[in-house]
């Protein structure tokens, strides 16, 4: 059934017979494809736009203006041919540049036409059987009627050729498989602060078998050509509004590549880029680029431009993965500008998202199974680490989001997915999302004597899967006070038309650098720099200790040894290199010992100590078994029953009345020991 042209559409009606004969003759010249799509059982024939085009301009003039017409008689002549598939339906895989819409740029005047939006599945429905047809019988004279399902509810013929109104026999219905999706612009076609724009789409028919669902999975990147219509809304009484809303048809569903290959390089671009990669600087000029509006904080500005490169992806022998992404978690004291360097960040790095902690939850960061509205049921919506996949996410406020929130970003920082198993809906989302976390200390300030536990409200959990943690203290000193003074003032001192000039890399040229290496470049560690973490690693964990104990600190995990192939790959990426050479083993190194330095040294065993950031240092834990040792002893003694007292006595020597205290108190929080009656301590 053809519809009826609306008023005001340019292009005269359609000569059946002619479209016919031309497209017939289109197919012709494609007649090995589709043979090949005839003899894999399938029925979607693919049409490229430019070749469709080229062979008649006037037929992909008429496409572009009444699709659903066309594309009903393309599927008419395909049927006329005997060598091609049954019920065969044509998909265009490509349109026009003209058609090619962004959601926001959407209006009235493209309504009916065939147009291209790209954007990141937000949401999918399940998917659900749809009425499109459905068959009635008059009782009174027989005849059949036959009405087309469009809207939401099912319709039955107003009245008969006879005269007769309702009471019609339904005799079939025409169904098939709908999907509804819901797609979000990517947020590299914004413009700072802009919100992304939403658009629904629906799937039918073969857009929707199982194949196509593994493309239409929330957090991925698609192209929809389809054709614009609006849909009724009606208010409670049921009375049909004056405003529509709108929603895409979908003719096909083209994945694309979610990656940095968004971004425009040209050859000008790519020589501008190879020349900041030659210059022997390039690292000072990177430290210099990142947020020059702050002044200082090398070390931290460094492991953020090894963030944006990040290391490579790579799969081990038994199959798992391991990620590329570096995770860096700032802490510090109010106005060392974390936030500031956050905001730049998730500017410049491609596909980037910010969020702040107090407003951000679990859900909103991973994933959520919500009620569909539209085909009813329930369906499936991707949060902001999905949404930000291959990409990087900063979190501000980090140590204000909620306990069950935080704890749902153990899976998407280590494994990079995100599984979800609510209602009905079982997925698995990927999430190969970089992490830039910045958290203020409880206490308002940085203790510098305090373990970093005990003053950031962080699980050990977590913390140990950051890369590099950074304490970022505001110390009085008079020759740095002075200079950041005068570059805050300079900042300030600047009109808007004389901006401040830092000799830096261009915003836009930093961001296709960025993207330039990690499109081009995968780094092979090569046998010196194997050598050199080697060395590094081995000699770390082996060093000499203060008297032989066997609670022996560990100084650096295996989760460090990674991270620092990490930020090794991350540096030969900065320098365009295809191999990381000891150099770049050496720069990782460097920045690892800077932030052990910062937050894994034991001042009373004058020693690197990783265990210091999950709370309880090698040292915290050698006082706790003296102490058990000394129960033990002081109870072949004196019974069950210890005074407190009797304890100190014995231990004065071995450590002092405040480590005695912490370490006691400790060990009864744990339920090693407890207190029966006042001043006195016992075994569990």
């Amino acid at each position: 059934m053809v519809d009826e042209p609306k008023e005001g559409n340019s292009p005269e009606r359609i000569n059946q017979d002619e479209f016919l004969a031309d497209a017939k003759e289109f197919f012709e010249m494609n007649r090995k494809d589709i043979g090949e799509v005839k003899k894999r059982g399938d029925k979607i024939v693919h049409i490229d736009f430019e070749d469709f085009s080229a062979h008649s301009p006037q037929l992909a003039e008429q496409l572009l203006d009444r699709p659903e017409e066309t594309v009903q008689l393309l599927e008419i002549a395909l049927e006329e041919l005997e060598w091609a598939p049954n019920n065969a339906r044509a998909r265009f895989i490509s349109i026009s540049k003209s058609q090619e819409i962004l959601i926001r740029n959407i209006r009235a005047k493209h309504l009916g036409k065939m147009v291209s939006i790209e954007g990141i599945v937000r949401k999918a429905s399940e998917v659900r059987p749809l009425v499109t047809n459905a068959k009635f019988e008059c009782p009174s004279c027989g005849t059949i009627i036959s009405v087309l399902q469009i809207d939401k509810k099912f319709k039955e013929p107003s009245r008969c050729s006879c005269g007769r109104r309702g009471g019609f026999k339904e005799i079939s219905k025409h169904m098939v498989d709908a999907q509804a999706l819901t797609i979000e612009e990517a947020s590299d076609n914004l413009s700072g602060g802009e919100q992304p724009k939403r658009m629904n789409i629906f799937l039918k028919e073969d857009l929707v078998d199982p194949k196509m669902e593994m493309r239409t999975t929330p957090g991925s990147r698609v192209m929809i050509i389809g054709i614009l219509k609006e849909i009724a809304l009606s208010s409670s009484s049921g009375a049909v509004l004056t405003r529509f809303d709108l929603a895409i048809e979908a003719n096909n569903v083209v994945p694309l590549e979610e990656s940095f290959e968004d971004v425009d390089i040209s050859e000008e671009d790519e020589r501008a880029i190879r020349e900041l990669a030659a210059d022997p600087q390039i690292m000072d000029k990177m430290v210099g680029s990142i947020a020059p509006s702050i002044w200082g904080q090398n070390e931290e500005k460094r492991a953020l431009a090894f963030q944006l490169f990040g290391g490579v992806k790579k799969q081990r022998s038994d199959g798992t993965k391991m990620r590329g992404d570096i995770h860096i978690l700032l802490v510090g004291d109010p106005g060392v500008a974390k936030s500031v360097m956050l905001g730049f960040i998730s500017g410049i790095a491609p596909k980037a998202r910010y969020v702040s902690g107090k407003s951000a939850t679990g859900a909103g960061l991973t994933a959520t199974v919500v009620k569909d509205e539209l085909l009813k049921g329930w369906s499936l919506e991707a949060g902001a680490m999905v949404l930000a996949n291959k990409g990087l996410i900063c979190i501000d406020e980090f140590d204000k989001m909620d306990e069950e929130d935080r704890s749902t970003m153990h899976e998407a920082m280590e494994q990079q997915t995100v599984t979800i198993s609510k209602a009905t809906v079982q997925a698995t989302l990927r999430s190969q999302t970089a992490v830039l976390a910045a958290a203020n200390p409880k206490f308002g300030r940085f203790d510098p004597t305090q373990s970093i536990p005990k003053q950031v409200n962080l699980p050990p959990s977590l913390l140990s899967r950051f890369d590099c943690i950074f304490i970022m203290r505001d110390i009085p000193s008079k020759d740095r006070d002075e200079s950041i003074a005068m570059h805050v003032l300079m900042e300030h001192k600047q009109d808007t038309k004389h901006k401040t000039q830092h000799d830096v890399i261009d915003r836009d040229l930093l961001r296709k650098y960025v993207s330039y290496a990690k499109q081009k470049y995968d780094p092979i560690l090569t046998d010196e720099a194997v050598a050199e973490m080697k060395s590094f690693y081995v000699g770390l964990r082996n060093q000499p200790q203060l008297g032989d104990s066997p609670n022996r600190p560990i100084p650096i995990g295996a989760r460090q040894l990674e991270a620092l192939v990490r930020l090794a790959e991350a540096h030969a990426r900065i320098r365009l290199s295809k191999k990381v050479t000891k150099k770049d083993a050496l720069a990782a190194i460097s920045l690892v010992k800077g932030y052990l330095m910062q937050v894994g040294y034991d001042e009373e065993t004058k020693t690197i100590d990783i265990d210091k950031i999950s709370g309880n240092s090698a040292s915290k834990r050698n006082k706790m078994s003296i102490i058990r040792e000394a129960v033990e002893a002081l109870e072949n003694r004196l019974g069950k029953l210890i005074p407190i007292e009797e304890l100190e006595k014995e231990l004065k020597e071995k450590m002092k009345d405040s480590d005695f205290e912490e370490a006691l108190g400790k060990m009864v929080k744990a339920g090693d020991l407890f207190r029966p009656k006042r001043g006195y301590i016992q075994r569990m």
